[in-house]
This record gives structure tokens, sequence and C-alpha cells, in this order.
């Protein structure tokens, strides 16, 4: 554990120095002129933080556990000992999305939420929480009000996100722009731009392309790299509970099908934030679609859509600056129209082309880092979600036997009690389906168990003669 601040509560204050004058009779001359003044000074620091704890620029002070940060060794994720006398360790990742945590941390009554949600992930075993870094526009709860322009309000609820996830070991992919409207997105960027009176076309696609616009995203990254927690006091850039960085959830470019103008925005802002951050794994956010140019693939897209969307997973996942490839899968949504027994297949055969990339094209590791189906009883009383899931995790944990390049998958999304607000038709509040939980835990217990057996064969032949 490392030594932080400890926050005390006024009444455990007021009993320690009641219990003094108590006993003040009984102390020597000595003893009373040390330890009032102290006890004086320690009073005097526990009301100011419990009374203007926003505005000093020293914090609570805060127990944390130690946690080494997550790297990658070819297709491996790799945990690097914090006191750098062990070797390093595999990490194979099961995890779940809760894009949400920010949003309810921004007021102090719903953050009871965002602590029973991290809290439970880690009971289940989860190790990896994927969560929105972002809020642009001029919504309540916005973080980004204008270019630059931050809410503190909501930064430090971002922060309480932060310090949550490390109490708990869990580990956070912050994504730091939504390629969707929600959440303000590129459109709100390019409409910055308008409003400042840029030349800039009415197109979103814009916001890959416009040096105004990428400018605005840059000081952006730099803001919350760059940003020191107003509880831990710890630079997000010097933050192992921050398991990587996501330019962009989702990103897409359709009016540019080639991806050339996608993949410059991806090489521009990767050396952007690897000259701010070289301690976080940084990914794209991609959701795995194959583009036009990419030969012998096109049959493994769900549609020919998909092609034209301007990303290409293998293209935009092999940047240098590009840790690990992230894809998504929706059969659901993507084929909606395939009978079960199709969408199964079809998972199946679009999780093992890209674990497969990730071996032979790539050498990187390949997370899943949305995974998501509908629930549905079918005639057999299966959940088919369960049988989907299942599928997920059986791969996942066979690759992980092999030391193949499928490096995990997070489930989307999960949800506690009260927020029912950002449900979808893919969420759980998962202690509500015992099977779904079960198939949870287990999925973490066997993938724990599993880094536990290699750790050890490593630390066998470090011994060996």
């Amino acid at each position: 554990m490392l030594f932080g601040f400890v926050t005390v509560s006024s009444s455990y204050i007021s009993f320690l120095f009641f219990s003094y004058k108590r006993n003040e009779r009984m102390e020597s001359q000595w003893r009373e002129k040390r330890v009032y003044p102290v006890l004086g000074i320690f009073l005097l620091l526990s009301l100011l933080y419990f009374n203007f704890n926003n505005n000093l620029s020293f914090p609570a002070l805060l127990w944390q556990p130690n946690m080494g940060f997550v790297s990658t060794n070819s297709t491996q994720f790799i945990i690097i000992s914090d006191y750098g006398d062990k070797e390093p360790s595999p990490l194979y990742v099961n995890g779940w999305n809760s894009y949400w945590l920010m949003e309810e941390s921004v007021w102090t009554p719903s953050r009871s939420k965002v602590s029973k949600m991290l809290k439970r992930g880690a009971q289940m075993g989860l190790t990896v929480c994927r969560t929105w870094a972002f809020s642009d526009g001029n919504a309540p709860n916005a973080l980004q009000l204008s270019p630059g322009v931050f809410n503190e309000r909501v930064f430090q609820g971002l922060d309480y996100v932060i310090v949550e996830a490390r109490k708990n070991r869990i580990r956070l992919i912050l994504s730091l722009v939504n390629n969707l409207n929600a959440f303000g997105g590129k459109a709100q960027y390019v409409r910055w731009a308008q409003e400042a009176g840029v030349n800039v076309s009415s197109s979103d696609d814009s916001f890959f392309s416009n040096p105004t616009i990428k400018e605005y995203y840059k000081a952006y990254i730099k803001a919350i790299v760059m940003r020191k927690n107003s509880i831990s006091r710890v630079r997000y850039s010097e933050e192992p509970a921050i398991f990587a960085w996501e330019l962009m959830n989702e990103p897409r470019c359709a009016s540019s099908s080639s991806a050339s103008v996608l993949q410059a925005w991806i090489i521009e802002m990767a050396a952007y934030i690897k000259s701010l951050d070289k301690k976080h794994l940084l990914t794209v956010g991609l959701e795995g679609f194959y583009g036009l140019n990419t030969t012998n693939k096109s049959e493994v897209n769900p549609g020919k859509w998909a092609a034209l969307l301007g990303s290409d997973f293998i293209q935009n996942s092999a940047v240098d600056n590009i840790d690990f490839a992230s894809v998504h899968a929706y059969p659901d949504s993507w084929i909606p129209d395939a009978d079960f027994e199709a969408k199964a297949d079809y998972l199946s055969l679009w999780m093992d082309s890209h674990v497969s990339d990730g071996d032979f094209v790539l050498r990187k590791p390949v997370l899943f880092t949305e995974v998501g189906s509908i629930w549905h009883v079918n005639k057999k009383g299966a959940n088919d979600r369960d049988i989907l899931l299942k599928i997920v995790y059986d791969k996942i944990y066979d690759w992980a036997k092999k030391r193949q390049a499928g490096a995990g998958a997070l489930i989307w999304q999960l949800l506690v009690e009260g927020v029912e607000e950002y449900s979808d038709q893919f969420s759980i509040v998962p202690w509500d389906y015992p099977a779904t939980y079960k198939l949870i835990q287990e999925q973490s217990y066997r993938l724990q168990n599993l880094s536990i057996a290699s750790r050890k064969n490593t630390e066998v032949h470090r011994t060996d003669p």
C-alpha cells in the first residue's frame, strides 16, 4: 500500500481532542507541550479540508493500492511491477463497459452508484472497465463547454471515477471523443469551428482533416492527459489505474471510403498522445471493419456497407504508436435478419479473423472492447445472449492458453440499479440474471488461474540452473 493522506471525520477529531483533555492531569509537562500543538495543527488542517476541500491545493489523505502499469509483449498484455523487482506478469482481460461513470460522479449523491458498479465488477473478478472521458457541448454535465474550456465540477467527477477504480483494482480504458452525436461527439467540434468563423465543410468528417478542429482535439487531449487528480493528486499520465487511452469511440469517415483521411488522423493523434504520455497504452477504438483495400477480407465484414465507412482494421491498427487493436462485435445489430445459428457462426468467424490478424499481421494484442447481444429466450428455454457470450469467452480462454493475440473481451454494458436512463437493448444489471452473472464470474476465475499458472511457470524457469 502507498501512504497517502487519510480522511478523518470531524467526530473522530473531537473524540481525540476531548480524550486528551480528560487525561491532561495525568500527563507530564514535556508531553503536554509536544502533543497539543501537533493535535491543534491536525485539527486545523482537518477543518480546512472539510469546509474548503474543493479550493485547497492539497487533497484529503488517501490510501491507494499499488498497481503496475500495463504494457505489451508482442501479442500479450503484461503488467510491469511498480517496484521493478519482478518479472512482468501476463494479463488476460475479462472486463465490461459502463460509459456513464463520469456522468454519475458529477453529483455527490449519485456517486454511490459508481462505487457500487466498480465494487461489484471487482467481485465478479472483472479487471478492466471501458468508460467515456468526454462530454462536449452545453449539456448540464458537459466536461468541455467550448474548445479548451472545462467544467471543473465534471472534471472532479472523472477524478472520482479514477480513484474508485484504483481502490477496487480496476483498470480503465478512457475514450476521448465520440464518433456519434451522443455527448457532443465529432459533430460538436465541427459546430464550434463554424461558430468561430472557420471555413469548414458542413460534413462531420471534417473533424479528421480541418487544422483548427484538430488543434481543438489536441488541446483536449493535453488537458486530459496532464490533468492532476483533485483527490489523489496523481497526474492522469502517471496513474496506473488507467489501462489505456482510446482515440475515439467507433471512428468512421464515410466521406472518404479509401480510409486515407482517417488513417492520417490516427497517425497524427497517436503521435501527439505518445509525446505527452509514454506510460499508457493507446488504441484506436475501431469496430473492426475491413476496408476496400484489404484483400481477401471483404467476406468477413457483416455486409458491403462496412467497407464504405472509411475505416480499415488492419491499416488503422498497424500504426506504430497504436499498442493494441480494438474490435467490437454486435451480430444482432449487424446481421439482424439472420437466424441465431447464423449469428453464432458469424461471431465465431469475426473473432477468428481478427485474432489471426493480430498473430500474423499486426503482431499486437487484440481486445474485443464491446461485445453485445440482445436478451432472447429461445424455444429450448436457453438465453441466446448467454450462448453468444459463452462463444466469446471460450475463444478468449483457448487463445489465452495458447498465448495467441486474443487478449480479452469487454461486455457491453453493465448497469446498477438507479441508472436505467443509460440503458439500451444490450444493457443488463448482471445480478438480476444469475446465469449470466455466473458465466461472467467463471470466465474471470479461469483467466486469473491461467495468469497465476503462467506466472509460476515463468518463476520456475527463472530459478532453473
